[in-house]
């Protein structure tokens, strides 16, 4: 009997915690649709033949920098282009800056953090390639 009733107990503990599977679904959602709003910007640098090693190290450093101006930054990561296709066009340096969602990409590109770091890079860069896109 008390294993009966020690049964009954759990089961209605595990029930009151979902009525239905419609409301556990809903409550999982809010997780699913974060990952689902999370913008990726992918910029890609060519940059002028007269560009020093220095300065463009100086420029990789300042683009990193931006994440502790602008808070809707929630990633950032770069490389240099390593692929033996030799597909590259003479794009050489790649950065990937992550926002929670489209707000955050839509904060980003008028701050003047931003638009600073631009006017810097602008006389040495030969040619930008950018995507944003919605990660799945």
């Amino acid at each position: 009997m008390r294993m009966l009733a020690l049964t009954a107990l759990l089961l209605c503990i595990s029930l009151a915690g979902c009525h239905t599977h419609q409301k556990c679904d809903n409550q999982k959602a809010p997780a699913m649709q974060e990952t689902q709003d999370v913008y990726r910007h992918v910029v890609v640098f060519k940059f002028k033949n007269t560009a020093t090693d220095a300065q463009i190290k100086q420029i990789v450093g300042d683009f990193g920098k931006l994440q502790n101006d602008i808070k809707e930054i929630i990633a950032f990561e770069h490389g240099t282009n390593v692929s033996p296709e030799g597909l590259d066009q003479g794009f050489t340096h790649v950065f990937l800056v992550t926002f929670k969602n489209k707000a955050g990409l839509d904060a980003y590109l008028p701050h003047p953090a931003h638009k600073a770091f631009v006017e810097k890079l602008l006389p040495l860069l030969e040619e930008p390639f950018v995507v944003d896109y919605v990660a799945k």
